[in-house]
């Protein structure tokens, strides 16, 4: 199932560089911070308090940077979410390090080393950890988040979601001229316009299959990622695109069943089953439909129940996602209520049989009358 973060509980540190003395200057990064922010401080992503999201830009020196990681660690208990963009650089051993405005190829002192990042975060109480690097080689975190203290086996329940904008030995790209990064860029796009024909929520795992889908069909750098556990059932944006399935407002001819003609409790369940097919939608549509949505799961056990639900609840929803109006979905409650008290109605105790009967049958079986 899709969770969603809980905003007082969650926290975003967004790091960016775009000024660099010897490297290139990488402008299109400075762009991409503020509308990062405002698209997590929305409503169409997760909300977050303004103050829960902290924006570093152009960090000096590495406590410039990680200060704040640190920070937002230590007060973080559902979700946190750290983002770099800028130059990614390797060291002489070929390890990862983030570029400051002031860093040189090869010489990791300069930078932030991923190992550093990893330390903290690893350390953290939250029960989710997302990590989202826009930087050239950051496919590299995805092995360094191997080993026997892996990165995704070290949080709490829900585990770690890493999205990398670049394979291992890969480039990102800063297109000239674009507003923001290839990367940052298609995931702004999807965060303010959402993905059509997919689901209500956005979790990870269906942005970043989007992302992968919409780079490389532009001949953009792919992207990579890593997770454990449910990490990538994460909701990281409502997805602004989503349109319900349209059903009928009644089927055609017949119209809808009779609940009155629902003499048992079986008969109810099995017309329960019969709405759906009127409706010609399938069970995954029907569920969306609901409001709120229903899981896929409940929807097919109530039309699979052999005994009537204990509430009405799920079964309300489901009316209204197959169409009906409410003062119809209220005609089949009280049959739903009229059906439950016939299930709860004790079972009256037989007669005992009349004397004349017992004599009769006596007299039948050859025995006499006692009296």
């Amino acid at each position: 199932m899709r969770a969603l973060p809980d905003p007082v509980a969650s926290r975003a540190v967004l790091v960016g560089v775009s000024r660099y003395t010897v490297l290139e200057p990488l402008p299109a990064v400075a762009n991409n911070l503020p509308a990062l922010a405002r698209a997590l401080t929305g409503p169409t992503s997760w909300n977050l308090p303004v103050g829960h999201c902290t924006v570093v830009a152009e960090p000096d020196t590495p406590r410039d940077m990680l200060d704040p990681v640190k920070e937002a660690a230590e007060t973080t208990s559902d979700t946190l979410l750290v983002y770099f963009a800028g130059h990614g650089l390797l060291d002489g051993r070929g390890e990862l390090f983030f570029g400051l405005p002031s860093s040189v190829q090869g010489r990791s002192y300069t930078g932030v080393t991923y190992q550093a990042l990893r330390e903290i975060i690893t350390d953290c109480a939250a029960r989710r950890l997302v990590i989202i690097l826009d930087c050239c080689m950051s496919g590299r975190a995805l092995g360094l988040m191997g080993g026997e203290d892996l990165l995704a086996d070290q949080a709490e329940i829900d585990g770690s979601y890493l999205l990398a904008a670049a394979p291992e030995n890969g480039r990102a790209l800063a297109p000239p001229g674009e507003t923001h990064t290839a990367f940052t860029g298609e995931l702004l796009n999807v965060l303010r316009n959402g993905i059509h024909d997919r689901p209500r929520e956005l979790d990870l795992n269906a942005v970043y299959h989007h992302l992968r889908g919409e780079l490389a069909a532009k001949g953009r750098p792919t992207p990579q990622k890593r997770d454990r556990n449910t990490a990538g059932r994460l909701v990281l944006a409502h997805n602004q695109a989503y349109r319900p399935a349209v059903a009928p407002a009644r089927p055609a001819e017949t119209g809808w069943p009779d609940p009155d003609a629902c003499l048992t409790p079986l008969a109810f369940l099995e017309v329960l089953a019969q709405m759906r097919a009127l409706t010609g939608l399938t069970i995954p549509a029907i569920s969306q439909r609901a409001e709120p949505p229903l899981a896929p799961a409940t929807v097919s056990r109530l039309l699979n129940a052999t005994s009537l639900p204990a509430t009405w609840k799920t079964t309300s929803r489901y009316l209204a996602a197959c169409g009906l109006t409410p003062v119809q979905i209220e005609a089949w409650q009280r049959a739903w209520q009229r059906l439950r008290a016939q299930e709860e109605e004790p079972p009256r105790p037989e007669s005992p049989e009349p004397p004349r009967a017992r004599f009769w049958w006596d007299r039948l079986a050859g025995r006499e009358d006692p009296r």
